[in-house]
This record gives C-alpha cells, structure tokens and sequence, in this order.
C-alpha cells in the first residue's frame, strides 16, 4: 500500500513539473505563444494553492479509500485527456483537473499512509513520500522531457495515465475503508494552535524567499556566475542529487528532532541564498552555496507537513491541506517578487531578497518557543 502511494506522489510531482521540459514541443504543436504555455505550470500552481482546503473540507466526512481512488483516478482521467488534447483550451483543462487532483492528493495521503504505522517512525513515512517527490524532479521530469524529444509530448503524458492506473487499482483493492475521524492519524499529536499558525507562517515565507530567486536560477548561473549551458545543466543534476541527499539526512532526524529538522532546514535555505547573493561571481562558492540551498528545498517542505501531524488543532488532513496551499502561494508569491526585484534591481539582488524572507522564517521559529512538534500527551497517540 505504501508503495503504492509512494508511486502516486511521484506521479502527481512528475504530472506537475513535467510541462517545464516540453514548453517549446507543446508550444510547436499546438502553434501557441510559448508564454502562454507556461500558464500550464503557474496555472497548476495557483489551482493547488486555492483548492487545497476547500477541497479537504469538502469530503472530510469521505472514507478516504473513495476519496483516493476519485483522486487518482482523475489522475488517471486528466493525464489521458492531457495527451489527446487537440487545442491548448482542451490540454489547460486537463492539466487544471490534474491539479485539483493534486491539491485533495497530498492532504489525504498523508494521514492515511502514516496511520500505517506506528508513531514513532512516521517521520520516516513522511521522508519516504518526500523522496518519491524529488525523484520526480530528478528522474521523472528529465525522463519524461527526453521522452518527449525523441517522440512527441504526448507520450509521456500518457505514461502519466498508466503510471497513475497502478496506484489507483491498488488502492481500491487494499485500502481499507473506514470513517477519517477513526483513522489513526486523524489528529495530531500534540494540537496546538498557535505551533500550527508559526509553522504555516514559516513554510510560506521559506517558499516564498525560495522561489524568488530559484525561479531565475538558470539564468542566474549563466550571466552572473558566468556557467557555460552544458557546465549548467550538469550543475542541475548534481542539484538533484542534493535534494535527495538533504531529504534523506532530514528524513532520518523527523521522528526524534522534528522542530530541529524544520529550523536546521530553513536556517540551511537562507544560509545558501545569502550566500549566492555574496559570492555570487565565483564559481566555487557559488556552487557550494547553491548545493546548501537546493538540499534544503525539499526537506523545509518536508518538515512543515511532517510538523502538521503533531499539531494540527484539529483533523490532520485540513492541516496539510492549510500547509500545502500556503506553499504553493508562497512559490506564486516569490515568482512574482523575484521578477519585481530582476525589474527594480538585478539578477543577484534575487538571491538576497529571498534570503532575508527565508531569514525571517527561520527567526520565528526561533522566537516562538511553545513551537513542540513531539508528542507530549501519550492518549493523543492512536
């Protein structure tokens, strides 16, 4: 069952990102404005960020066997209209359906596969569907852009369709069906409201400070730390292989430091940016600090949502949804400061911008010290 839903993030991560490779070949054979295409990527995230908790309050009463097997089997549904798509309308479409999918996705998902086990290694589930989803950047999306090189984009988009089949059949066949507010980890550990506020706050204005510079990021390395394309598009990989590495060192801390993990991580974020912003010009630091933010990238995300099964105030899957939307906002909201800042000053001053929003989070971690993300009340343990 855990792999099952493992195979599922990876789909829906690769679903999401996949577009990013394939811009000039959608853009070719649909004769649109290669602007217009990348409203396939920004559109997805927006739709994540809006629908997210509506969605998650919407079927809080559904047995999530059902409520899964719709999810994925939308997946299945978009991902296969997507690659039949005659006109942009009808692929935009498609793709918006994937990302309300999406959005009810990772804030059921969780609670299901951590109430698989038992507490004290849920942190180490929670890594698990993390490094599914940076597989996805780091092998799916370069697969699926190869793919679609070599034949056309449809292709791997369908893949999508067979990928996301699998993980729907399995689910309906073994999930077992049962009332959510009965499911192991309904609720949080230890519910504390003001804990769920701080870390709500931090995860946006991590992704926020985040984003506003990763989203100029290869044409940062290209005109202020002076990287030819073929030395950038190996640094790319070797930035994937960083994520992986911080995902799994992060992963392996969850279950017995999971405030620690969370503030190393955003500490880790805004170290990197700063960085980048200073050195900026030369090359080997530039990579050092840029490995030193991109291994923190997906663990901060990863120990906000493994922070919300501790103190969700209420049901679980309403706090990942909360935490999921104020990430995605927070990547719109960084995009756009990022290109008001390239605008206003230049390329560097990115880095430096997103560091001081990263800084930011990082200091209200710090200064909130009621922030516990460990059970303290063993009844709230099921």
């Amino acid at each position: 069952m855990l792999l099952a839903l493992i195979l599922a993030a990876f789909t829906f991560n690769t679903a999401e990102n996949l577009p990013v490779g394939l811009l000039e070949r959608v853009s070719e054979s649909l004769d649109v404005p290669l602007p217009t295409v990348g409203l396939l990527v920004t559109g997805y995230g927006l739709t994540v960020a809006v629908a997210s908790v509506p969605l998650a309050h919407l079927v809080r009463k559904v047995p999530r066997r059902h409520v899964l097997s719709g999810v994925l089997a939308a997946l299945v549904v978009s991902s296969a209209g997507a690659a039949l798509a005659a006109s942009y309308g009808q692929l935009l479409a498609a793709r918006l359906l994937t990302a309300l999918a999406q959005a009810l996705f990772w804030a059921v998902m969780g609670p299901v596969a951590v109430g698989l086990f038992a507490p004290g290694v849920r942190g180490r589930v929670v890594a698990a569907l993390s490094l599914a989803g940076s597989l996805a950047l780091v092998l799916g999306v370069p697969a699926g852009s190869l793919l679609g090189r070599t034949t056309t984009w449809q292709v791997p988009v369908a893949a999508l369709a067979l990928l996301g089949l699998v993980s729907l059949v399995t689910v309906a066949a073994l999930l077992p069906t049962s009332r959510p507010e009965e499911e192991a980890a309904a609720y949080g550990t230890n519910p504390d409201r003001r804990a769920f506020r701080t870390v709500l706050a931090a995860g946006f204005l991590s992704s926020a400070g985040a984003f506003a510079g990763f989203t100029y990021l290869v044409t940062y390395l290209g005109d202020v730390s002076g990287f030819s394309p073929g030395a950038t598009d190996t640094l790319l990989v070797l930035l994937g292989v960083a994520c992986l590495a911080g995902v799994g060192v992060t992963g392996a801390l969850l279950d017995r430091f999971p405030r620690q993990a969370l503030t190393t991580a955003v500490t880790v974020q805004a170290t990197g940016m700063l960085g980048l912003y200073a050195t900026g010009p030369h090359q080997g630091a530039a990579v050092a600090f840029l490995i030193l933010m991109r291994a923190a990238l997906g663990p901060v995300f990863m120990a906000t949502q493994n922070a919300m099964l501790h103190c969700a105030p209420g049901r679980t899957d309403l706090a990942l949804a909360a935490n999921s939307g104020a990430y995605n906002a927070g990547i719109a909201a960084g995009a756009a400061l990022g290109s008001a800042t390239v605008t206003l000053a230049d390329l560097r001053t990115t880095f430096l911008t997103g560091g001081l929003l990263t800084t930011t989070s990082c200091t209200l971690l710090l200064l909130t010290p009621r922030v516990r993300l460990r059970p303290s009340n063993p009844r709230a343990i099921t």
